[in-house]
């Protein structure tokens, strides 16, 4: 059993996005449960509160559906699943720059209309935390590998440089300025890129079928959790 773990947002159609992320990984033949770091229910604990002892299902894994590994996935997450019925559930590696996203990434990059010679901003969500502002560093290396061209990078929150100043720089090249989307789903920082006059912006990754993929993939590579040892601290160990 898959709880496939978003961020959360007010706007329908991101929640839209999650559940047919969550379709496309069932047609793969896994169980699938949606949950929401924030803003959204059911939370974490809910969803597992909800699982525990269900019989025929196999026992939870918890994959968060994150770009980076910042607050939500190395606080909010563990911590709603230490307060649940199911406290030592795993909990998978985020999805990070993984190359399955770089792919799609590329993909809505072309779809968006780039042209050689484009400059290129990778827009993301941003986070306090430098260790998920470095994979967010990773992606642009990545995509700028793909496309062989130079990458900027801009925050559509929390850090900096914000996505529209990324954009006004690039445009003193006199090039076009396309807007990489490194989100999820569509929702709130989906329209702060759209609103920084670029000359194009890529739509959100999506529920392409190379993110449910990924988290196939994800939910295979998590080590069970589940029998370690009495007095073993899983929130100390998931934050490291």
């Amino acid at each position: 059993m898959i709880v496939l773990t978003a961020h959360g947002t007010r706007d329908p159609a991101g929640a839209e996005v999650i559940a047919e992320l969550a379709g496309r990984v069932r047609a793969r033949g896994a169980e699938v449960a949606v949950a929401y770091a924030d803003v959204r229910e059911p939370d974490v604990t809910t969803v597992l509160n909800g699982l525990a002892g269900r019989s025929g299902s196999a026992d939870p894994v918890v994959v968060p559906a994150f770009l980076a590994a910042g607050y939500h996935v190395r606080t909010d997450i563990p911590q709603q699943v230490a307060a649940s019925a199911l406290p030592r559930a795993p909990v998978a590696e985020a999805f990070g720059p993984a190359p399955e996203l770089i792919d799609v990434l590329v993909d809505r990059v072309r779809q968006a209309g780039y042209r050689p010679g484009d400059a290129v901003v990778l827009a993301a969500a941003g986070s306090s935390d430098p260790r998920a502002l470095d994979e967010v560093s990773t992606a642009a290396r990545m995509l700028s590998a793909r496309l062989r061209a130079p990458v900027r990078i801009g925050y559509a929150a929390t850090a900096d440089p914000d996505v529209a100043a990324a954009v006004a720089e690039a445009r003193h090249s006199g090039r076009r300025v396309l807007v990489a989307s490194w989100l999820l789903a569509p929702g709130l920082f989906q329209r702060r890129l759209e609103a920084t006059g670029a000359d194009a912006v890529s739509a959100p990754l999506g529920a392409h079928p190379a993110v449910a993929d990924l988290v196939v993939r994800r939910c295979a590579e998590t080590p069970d959790t589940r029998a370690e040892p009495a007095g073993w601290d899983r929130t100390v160990r998931l934050a490291v």
